[in-house]
């Protein structure tokens, strides 16, 4: 005859087992299942590029103020704001009245002492004047020519022409002011082909220099304002000599042509500028974790053993990183399902080729 308390004692035992294997079936159903396969891969070595932006100052080729060169009242403009000008063009006329009057004088001047020149060679020839007075003579007539060119030339800048073709800026004077010699009237600026400038860090010039990237004619593109790259193309013409000690830049220029004359003085942009890599190091920027701002990824040994591993990146190209150390070539690593897995965890493993696992992220590489 079985006792109570017996049944009693086995019921319990059984419900706490029972309670166990519960547990432990709830707790793996979070472990990765034996059957389930994980994608490795390994890091693609080749040659490749990466796009450095540089924000950048676009200037005219040519971009001059414009000036008053003599005093007077400011007659007439024959231009307006954002005209586009030819070279010579009248641009603005200053009231010439008074150097006419001056213009008028000295041609007066020099008439009185042409003739009086003639007259004395007349009496040289007759030896009735020594030759030293007639060498007078002829120098007050060339003294009087000389200021006629001279009254001509100040007449001559009562009109403010165009110096090159050109689009003219805002004006600083208008009709009717009283205008110094010197005074600002307008700028103009030759769009044809523009310069545009940015600056370049140390350790970046460094670089394209040591892999003669950054000489004389390397290809640039522009981007906009408006996000949009600019139909031409443009090359690198210059390098400053010196550096900038407050900021460690250099400043490159390069220039642009501009034949529909799209782009003005003064706008701002983006220069991109290719840098080649050779024997780059890439890898798949989802096959990396992140732990206190520092990457890392799950390097699969021969035995199918997960590994963490302290990466570094050198650049970040489109969907991909480009590394210095960490990882060696060869060295298969955990592409996909990283949240699934753990440290020293043994999983089984579909190996894809680099190349194939690239194609897939639209990377392209040279």
């Amino acid at each position: 005859m079985s006792h109570p308390w017996r049944f009693a004692k086995t019921a319990g035992w059984g419900l706490w087992l029972l309670c166990c294997v519960g547990a432990c079936s709830a707790e793996s159903a979070h472990e990765p299942k034996d059957t389930e396969h994980f994608p490795v891969s390994e890091a693609l070595v080749r040659d490749t590029s990466v796009l450095e932006e540089y924000v950048c100052q676009i200037h005219a080729i040519r971009h001059v103020e414009v000036r008053a060169l003599e005093r007077g009242y400011l007659q007439h403009s024959f231009v307006d704001e954002g005209q586009f000008v030819r070279q010579g063009q009248r641009m603005f006329q200053i009231m010439p009245a008074l150097y006419e009057a001056e213009f008028q004088k000295a041609q007066a001047e020099a008439q009185f002492a042409e003739i009086e020149y003639q007259n004395t060679q007349n009496l040289a020839d007759g030896k009735v004047v020594s030759p030293n007075e007639l060498a007078l003579s002829k120098a007050r007539f060339e003294k009087a020519k000389a200021e006629l060119n001279l009254a001509a030339i100040h007449l001559g800048f009562t009109e403010v022409r165009a110096p090159f073709d050109g689009i003219v800026d805002k004006f600083e004077a208008f009709q009717g002011s009283l205008i110094d010699e010197g005074d600002l009237l307008t700028q103009v600026s030759d769009n044809s082909q523009l310069w545009v400038y940015f600056n370049v860090p140390e350790a970046q010039y460094l670089g394209y220099q040591s892999q003669d990237y950054a000489k004389n004619g390397k290809l640039v593109r522009l981007r906009m304002a408006n996000g949009s790259i600019f139909d031409h193309p443009g090359t690198i013409t210059a390098i400053e000599a010196n550096f900038d000690n407050t900021t460690g830049n250099i400043a490159f220029r390069a220039t642009f042509e501009n034949p529909k004359w799209m782009l003005r003085h003064g706008e701002t942009g983006t220069i991109l500028m290719e840098r080649r890599l050779q024997n780059a190091l890439i890898i798949p920027q989802k096959a990396t974790f992140e732990i206190l701002d520092q990457r890392y990824v799950y390097v699969v040994d021969a035995n199918g053993i997960l590994h963490s591993r302290l990466v570094h990146v050198a650049e970040e190209i489109p969907h991909a990183f480009v590394l210095t150390d960490g990882l060696k070539p060869g060295e298969r690593f955990l592409l996909e399902g990283i949240r699934k897995v753990r440290e020293g965890q043994q999983i089984r493993m579909d190996f894809i080729p680099a190349l194939e696992v690239m194609r897939g992220l639209d990377l392209y590489a040279e």
